[in-house]
Order: structure tokens, then C-alpha cells, then sequence
């Protein structure tokens, strides 16, 4: 997919498009997580059409780059950049949450092709996108692995190990990106384990950090391909985002963390959407 054919005004097109997806399907589903995945929508864009190798009708291509959405309640941008790529219908984007649909509110392994691995339970996605890039290591492979997390992820334990791990190890095939939009479940990130300075904290680990605006489709272009240059360690992109952006009511508006709009709601969203 990264084959350089989509010119940076496409790029926000096609992030555009994927934001009305996202309301749409949240909506449809009455549950979800809007503001989480509303936030991660122009990095979730690059990887898809700019940044990564994969063949979406060849979703288990041995060379292919491995994307995780370890933060995996904001998987709904990830389905609808999917199948703008082309990995299955956008139909199937209307069965979101819905019993017996392979697209349920988390990524879950086995049920639809391209979702690398299960995830959803905090801090979990970026040790499992270590493993995977020490397999390539192992196996000789030049594949990348890409991790989205979000910032109150960053509170658990678990993503602090594994970044002293990948950094010990020089993974310099693994980039993370933090969606760094301040807020997570209960409040305001800061206020319940402040993590800042963000950027400091990944570099005092041994991680190459770069700090972006996460709404600015170049910078976030630009980051991607500075990260792929990388050596000798692995790669960090603290992306500066807001929560529910692109909808002018949730935007920074914790309520949507886990409240999908109503119908009225989706019809003056998707009218912003526009």
C-alpha cells in the first residue's frame, strides 16, 4: 500500500472519510469508544496508506510490516482504515460490536485477517510488538512492527519493562507511537499518573524520540519515515493529539471516552464531517 500514489491532500481525504466511518459505526453499535479512536485517525491514515508494506488482499504476507493497536478499545480506527485499504467490505463496518461480527470493540487474533494480535487489556500491545520484532530479527526478515499506545496506558508497569527490553535489545525494527491526547478513563491523565515529560521519559530509556503534532498529516508522514531510518534503537513518536477531534462536542470532552453519540449526536457529527 505505501507505494506512494496518495499525495498528501488524499491522505486528509481519506482521514476524513475514516472519521465519518468511525461515528458511524459507534452509532450503529450504541457503544464504543469515540474520543480514543477520533484521536489516533491521521497516524492510523500513514501507517495504512503511506507508511507500512502489506497487501490487504494477501493479509498474511510473510514480508509484511505488523501493526498492534495496543491501546485496543480504539480499534474502530484501525477497522475503517482497513477497509478503506481493502481488506474486507465497509458493509461489515455497520456490525461493529454486534454478536457473531468479526469486528468486536477490541482486536481479537483469529476472527479477522490483519489484526496481528488480541489486545485491550492495558500495556500489553507493545510487549507482544517486541516479540514479534525479535522474531523478524531471528528469521532474517526486514518487516517493521508499528505499536499505537495511548498515554494512560503509559501508567501501567508492564510498558516500562518492555521499553528498557527493546531498548537493551536495539530493536530498531520496532517504532512505537504514544497518542498522546491527555485524557484517559476515570480524567485528565495528569491528574491520575503524570507522565510528562512524555518525550524525556522514553528517551531516559534509551528509546530515539521525536515529539509531533498528531493532527498535522506531514509532521506525522515525516515522523514515520524518520523512524524507519533509525538505528541501533527503537523509535518513539510522542503524537500530540485531541480527544474526539474533528467533532467539535467531543473534542477534549472526556464524557465520549467510552459513550458512543446518539442518533441525533451522529447526524450533527457526521454534518461536521462533511
Amino acid at each position: 500500500m505505501a507505494d506512494g500514489t496518495r499525495t498528501l491532500p488524499m491522505l486528509k481525504e481519506t482521514a476524513r472519510a475514516i472519521r465519518r466511518d468511525i461515528v458511524s459505526m459507534l452509532g450503529e453499535a450504541g457503544s464504543g469508544h469515540p474520543g480514543t479512536s477520533l484521536s489516533t485517525v491521521e497516524v492510523v491514515t500513514a501507517l495504512y496508506f503511506e507508511a507500512m508494506r502489506h497487501r490487504p488482499k494477501e493479509p498474511g504476507w510473510p514480508d509484511r510490516d505488523r501493526f498492534l493497536m495496543s491501546k485496543g478499545h480504539g480499534v474502530p480506527a484501525q477497522y475503517a482504515a482497513m477497509a478503506h485499504a481493502g481488506y474486507f467490505p465497509r458493509d461489515l463496518l455497520r456490525t461493529l460490536r454486534k454478536l457473531g461480527s468479526p469486528l468486536q470493540g477490541h482486536p481479537v487474533y483469529g476472527t479477522l485477517p490483519g489484526i496481528e494480535a488480541s489486545t485491550g487489556s492495558r500495556g500489553q500491545g507493545l510487549s507482544i510488538g517486541i516479540g514479534i520484532a525479535l522474531a523478524a530479527r531471528l528469521s532474517k526478515k526486514d518487516y517493521r512492527t508499528y505499536v499505537l499506545l495511548g498515554d494512560g496506558e503509559c501508567d501501567e508497569g508492564q510498558v516500562w519493562e518492555a521499553a528498557a527490553f527493546a531498548a537493551h535489545h536495539r530493536l530498531d525494527n520496532l517504532t512505537g507511537i504514544v497518542d498522546a491526547n491527555g485524557f484517559q478513563l476515570d480524567g485528565a491523565v495528569d491528574e491520575i499518573l503524570k507522565l510528562e515529560p512524555l518525550p524525556d521519559r522514553w528517551a531516559s530509556f534509551g528509546w530515539r524520540v521525536r515529539e509531533i503534532n498528531g493532527h498535522d498529516m506531514a509532521a506525522v508522514l515525516d515522523a514515520l519515515a524518520w523512524a524507519k531510518g533509525t538505528k541501533g534503537a527503537p523509535a518513539m513518536i510522542v503524537a500530540r493529539t485531541i480527544k474526539g477531534k474533528g467533532v467539535s462536542f467531543m473534542e477534549n470532552n472526556n464524557h465520549f471516552h467510552g459513550v458512543a453519540p446518539t442518533r441525533e449526536e451522529t447526524e450533527k457529527a457526521l454534518a461536521e464531517l462533511s
